[in-house]
């Protein structure tokens, strides 16, 4: 299945009140392993598998991007998976901030601390209308750092100083970020 994604993504002030709110815990990894920033990305959450490729559509715009998806059996996520290092894992939560849906990305294991906030849009006038929230830190759509394909296999202190140019603020949510 391909599809255009329409999104943006925000560093996180503060944690927004998560008691109760839908998660789910995600883990990606990126291949091949050796490249800088991987475009193709395994996904397990919970008991589905995936493979999806996300490009962005215009390299000046990475809210706007292609994404094909496939879906894979256990099996074939964990040999595909076995061939890189470049991973990561997050817990999703699914809430409401300032009217909208977003996503809030909490990072586990090397990237405790970090948390990001994704928009998602239906149309482009969506994309093109929404006003920052002022409940976040700092617009990183344009950010590379914050790319999944770029953040996989690197730690918290790999992306320390990106973050600080944002004063961005480590993170932590209790019991979670293991």
């Amino acid at each position: 299945m391909s599809e255009i994604e329409l999104e943006k993504t925000y560093l996180a002030k503060e944690l927004p009140d998560l008691t109760g709110v839908e998660s789910v815990v995600i883990e990606d990894t990126y291949v091949p392993e050796s490249d800088y920033h991987a475009v193709v990305r395994l996904r397990r959450r919970g008991d589905d598998y995936e493979i999806t490729k996300k490009e962005v559509i215009d390299e000046s715009d990475a809210s706007r991007q292609t994404e094909q998806t496939i879906s894979l059996t256990r099996m074939e996520f964990e040999s595909l998976a076995a061939s890189s290092e470049k991973s990561f894992t997050k817990r999703r939560y699914f809430v409401e901030i300032d009217g909208s849906s977003a996503e809030v990305d909490v990072y586990l294991g090397s990237l405790t601390g970090l948390v990001v906030i994704d928009f998602e849009f239906n149309t482009e006038e969506e994309l093109d209308n929404f006003e920052t929230p002022p409940s976040v830190l700092a617009d990183v759509t344009q950010e590379e750092f914050v790319a999944g394909g770029y953040l996989a296999g690197k730690s918290y202190q790999d992306i320390v100083d990106d973050l600080e140019r944002f004063d961005y603020q480590p993170l932590l949510l209790k019991g979670v970020n293991k």
